[in-house]
């Protein structure tokens, strides 16, 4: 509904079944998934259609929640528990709008701001807000960022679960304005607790987006400031996959190399990144250097990753079985060393 309204492509559609049983559903065909919440598969378009329903906080963290789905619960009942207006919206099926929390407003006036007090049962929510922030540049309702600050300082925030974590900051990252979302998460004080190392650089950050650059790139430059072991320590803390860890790592660890001019530090930068048996992923070291340090001179890396490639691996390992590292060494130094 929300996209709709905007103007924007809409993905997909959430569908609320009200006054039916899960009895009901499995008559018409509908098959369930899942086993926390009441939710079926239309047996031919295999669309997603949930009864309505309701929740109660009932623990910690985002399993600690009690649902409630049953025939009398009400569409607005279930649009209560959304966590922003703007997400709280349906339509009826003669496409009238249902809007009982004025989402609609909000949305024309650029306005994040929480349905009910039961926003604050899920931390997670504060991660989506910065996230449509960074997405839609919107404002956050000064009744929202009290409470996100509550919810912080009330250690609320200290119960989200790694990967929700990461599944949102992922997300945010990956948004036209990610910087936002750290703004955010820095204003509300999530930032400190969650990622004290951080000290991003917000204007690389920009670049980045501006510029397309995927996933790995941009936590790359995210952590640009950090040392390998802090990389991976926030890497731990928040689940990173792989392939966001080790482009990161990998560029820390390469960084006093990339203004390299003799052959030999330029060596020591293409072993550093396993440039050779993994270039793919160099490039994107080098990308993620760009967007970090524009004023880096990269043109001699470049030439020395050409020169280090050409040379036979295999001819040396036949030539010289006993020593084979110490003489591909030596051999791609030279190489380096003849395009300088």
């Amino acid at each position: 509904m929300r996209d709709e309204l905007l103007g924007l492509p809409v993905a997909d559609r959430d569908w609320v079944v009200v006054g039916a049983t899960p009895e009901d559903m499995a008559r018409e065909g509908f098959r369930p998934v899942g086993k926390d919440f009441p939710v079926f598969l239309h047996p031919r378009t295999h669309e997603e259609y949930a009864l309505a329903r309701t929740e109660r906080k009932s623990g910690r963290g985002y399993k600690g929640f009690t649902v409630y789905a049953a025939p009398d619960v009400t569409l607005e009942q279930d649009l209560a528990r959304r966590d922003l207006t703007i997400n709280a919206m349906a339509k009826d099926e003669e496409g009238r709008l249902i809007d009982p929390f004025g989402g609609e407003k909000d949305l024309r006036e650029g306005v994040l701001r929480h349905v009910s007090d039961a926003f604050e049962e899920d931390p997670v929510r504060i991660l989506r807000v910065a996230r449509f922030v960074a997405r839609f540049g919107f404002r956050i309702a000064e009744e929202t960022a009290a409470l996100m600050r509550r919810m912080v300082e009330l250690g609320e925030a200290d119960h989200l679960v790694a990967e929700r974590v990461w599944q949102e900051f992922s997300r945010g990252l990956m948004e036209q304005h990610p910087a936002r979302m750290l703004e955010v998460l820095q204003a509300c004080g999530l930032a400190s607790r969650l990622l004290p190392e951080l000290k991003a650089d917000r204007a690389a950050l920009e670049r980045a987006a501006a510029a397309g650059a995927p996933s790995a790139v941009r936590f790359a430059v995210l952590t640009w400031s950090l040392a390998p072991e802090a990389i991976e320590s926030l890497c731990d803390r928040i689940r990173t996959p792989n392939e966001e860890r080790e482009l990161a790592v990998a560029a820390s660890r390469c960084k006093a190399f990339l203004g390299a001019q003799t052959a030999e530090r330029l060596l020591q930068l293409l072993k550093r990144g396993d440039a050779i048996r993994r270039r793919d992923r160099f490039e994107q070291l080098l990308q993620s250097s760009r967007l970090a340090q524009p004023d880096l001179q990269l043109d001699l890396v470049g030439k020395a990753l050409d020169a280090a490639a050409s040379v036979d691996a295999g001819a040396i390992a036949q030539q010289f079985p006993q020593d084979i590292p110490a003489r591909l060494d030596e051999a791609r130094r030279q190489a380096i060393a003849r395009v300088l």
